[in-house]
């Protein structure tokens, strides 16, 4: 028998895909972008990847889809995630062994204060990251969302569906924790080039880093996941949205 009517059925894949749509936008956005370092001065010098701008965006879809399809709604659409990812990685690899246009070349031979360039070599150098920062982001991202889709449920169970901010909040900064370091540990250490491998403090020092900006960004983001329950509740209706609730729980 089915759960949903076929307007509810309608509604609530309205709502799946514009999430969907908005978590893996953003997720291989944020892998193609990591690969810049930048610093940030606070009350110290913070030096962090340009992807943990975006994620924020993706934690929040992340605990919305939970919410309203459960831990089977979040896992499909991480799964499909990484197949996005690694297809992008691998046209991205193919196109820096394409031969580069001669005029392409010329018109790009110098730089803004007229000093040689290649800017074949930028490009490549930008876009074909390495096999460790590849498998370490995957691998991160994979572990970080299964482990944020089981703290969220549990706590949800624990609070009866009471206290938004607890559970995705939460399940935020537990799973961030382990993704801020896997991700280092992996593709700076165990699977680094010969004679690039960090050191631990280096790997402690950017991990802390990464993770105390996700930190303050989960809780600072908390308003925006009341505001996305507000205006996805309106748009179910208060009983449409409370059965998906209801029903996402047992997923």
């Amino acid at each position: 028998m089915n759960r949903f009517d076929s307007e509810e059925r309608k509604k609530l894949n309205k709502i799946f895909v514009v999430l969907s749509g908005v978590f893996i936008t953003n997720a291989i956005i944020a892998e193609i972008l990591g690969t810049k370092i930048f610093d940030v001065s606070l009350y110290k010098q913070f030096s962090l990847s340009v992807g943990v701008i975006i994620w924020p965006v993706v934690f929040i879809s992340t605990d919305i889809i939970n919410e309203y399809f459960g831990k089977k709604g979040v896992k499909r659409v991480s799964y499909f995630t990484i197949l996005l990812v690694i297809y992008v990685f691998i046209v991205i690899f193919l196109s820096t062994k394409l031969t580069p246009n001669s005029y392409w070349l010329d018109i790009n031979k110098t730089d803004a204060d007229g000093n040689p360039f290649n800017i074949n070599f930028a490009y490549n150098v930008i876009f074909l990251q390495s096999t460790g920062i590849i498998v370490g982001s995957v691998v991160a991202f994979l572990i970080a969302q299964l482990l944020d889709v089981f703290i969220f449920q549990k706590i949800k169970k624990i609070t009866k569906g009471k206290l938004i901010w607890l559970r995705a909040t939460g399940s935020t900064l537990i799973s961030q924790l382990i993704d801020s370091f896997v991700v280092l540990i992996i593709a700076f250490y165990f699977l680094a080039p010969d004679g690039k491998s960090w050191e631990i403090n280096q790997i402690l020092s950017v991990g802390v880093d990464n993770y105390t900006f996700k930190f303050f960004v989960a809780i600072l983001i908390t308003p925006m996941i009341y505001l996305s329950h507000f205006t996805i509740d309106n748009y179910l209706g208060k009983e449409l949205a409370k059965k998906a609730k209801e029903i996402a729980l047992k997923n």
